[in-house]
């Protein structure tokens, strides 16, 4: 039901197919969050329309809310949110970092205290993946711990292998074989425990990995080089996944060193904020700045938003606290990084990345990329 095929190369740049039970992912990949089961404030006909392949859910917050029993009862992720595509579920672990004042750490798991209503909860790695296994996506993965960013190396050790042998659990305790299970690499940006971590992580022989660990508020400059290493580690022939990055740059950036999937909550966030992307960075639609433009977001985008409505009005709606704002921008947000996917699949598939690299820099930071990305260019072969 499963396999992965790198179908071309560029540098270290790869474009491939990922088969899963509801249908093939084309990677490089970006992955709309939808953390309670739903990309907030569009549907599944807006999700397929701007191209998304494979939607993400939380598992935490759907223990909470409704639970995985009912999911299940009622057709699991596919048939309960009607996205009949792909699925991935994230394991919990990143709330073990983002909920960090209302946990605590054993070697049994996680207990949670309940934001909805102060309840205490455990989170294991059997009952991630059960809860996960009730809830049906495609990808599932291994339960974690990120560690936040700075942490100390004692800290980040101690996790480390605390991540192992959780992962030694999540395995024993997966049942079903329509599910693919991804393992996480840890070590925070410390090479000799990033390294230690990867090599660990790919004796299990699992179906994909995940780099995790990343994103957290480390430096480009160390982030950079920890997934140039991990890229290095991993094996070839399974999908690679950089969990929770999702600004243009640094798709791009990751891309060149060789990773194949993204998740992020970033395009729609910034949608809801009044923000919408486009080539050259962000326009801000809270400002009075475009109030009289009749031009599209980006003449070069081809997103019902973009064809259909002016910056004069997306202007109107998002100082109007309109709702209908936030979901166009976040239609154009998401149309724009699965453009920019679509276009960096082409450009590796015709030995052209580099070219696309540069180009893109060109208008991203006017001709002065930051050294963290020219850094990325040459690590992946792209000079």
């Amino acid at each position: 039901m499963f396999g992965f095929r790198v179908l071309a190369t560029s540098g270290k740049a790869r474009t491939g197919v990922l088969e899963t039970p509801h249908g093939p992912v084309t990677t490089p990949v970006f992955m709309p969050v939808g953390t309670q089961g739903t990309v907030k404030g569009l549907d599944v006909r807006e999700l397929a329309e701007v191209g998304s392949q494979i939607l993400l859910a939380n598992t935490y917050h759907l223990l909470l809310r409704p639970g995985p029993e009912r999911v299940a009862r009622l057709g699991g992720l596919h048939g309960f949110a009607a996205w009949r595509r792909p699925w991935l579920t994230d394991s919990g672990g990143y709330q073990v970092m983002s909920l960090g004042h209302r946990r605590t750490i054993t070697e049994e798991g996680v207990h949670f205290r309940n934001h909805l209503n102060g309840d205490l909860l455990l989170l294991t790695p059997e009952r991630s993946i059960r809860v996960q296994e009730q809830l049906g996506a495609d990808l599932i993965m291994a339960f974690d711990e990120c560690p936040p960013y700075p942490s100390s190396r004692s800290y980040l050790e101690a996790s480390l292998e605390r991540t192992l042998r959780w992962l030694e659990r999540s395995v024993k305790a997966k049942t079903r074989s329509d599910q693919a299970l991804f393992g996480i690499t840890q070590g925070g940006t410390e090479p000799d425990l990033r390294r230690r971590s990867t090599l660990e992580t790919i004796r299990f022989d699992l179906p994909g990995y995940a780099i995790g660990g990343l994103a957290v508020g480390e430096p480009k400059e160390r982030m950079i080089p920890t997934i140039d290493l991990s890229t290095d580690l991993l094996p070839e022939d399974r999908p690679r996944y950089l969990m929770g990055v999702g600004h243009p740059e640094d798709l791009v950036a990751a891309v060149a060193l060789g990773v194949d999937m993204f998740d992020c909550v970033y395009p729609t966030r910034t949608g809801r904020f009044g923000y919408a992307l486009v080539p050259e960075g962000r326009l801000n639609f809270n400002a009075a700045r475009h109030k009289e433009d009749p031009g599209p977001i980006d003449a070069s985008c081809d997103c019902f938003v973009c064809r259909t409505y002016s910056r004069a009005y997306l202007t109107h709606l998002v100082r109007a606290g309109e709702m209908l704002g936030p979901v166009l921008l976040s239609i154009h947000n998401l149309r724009y990084l699965h453009r920019l996917t679509e276009a960096m699949r082409a450009a590796i598939a015709e030995g052209r990345f580099a070219d696309f690299a540069h180009r893109f820099a060109e208008k991203r930071f006017g001709g002065k990329p930051p050294g963290w990305f020219t850094e990325a260019l040459r690590r992946g072969g792209h000079v």
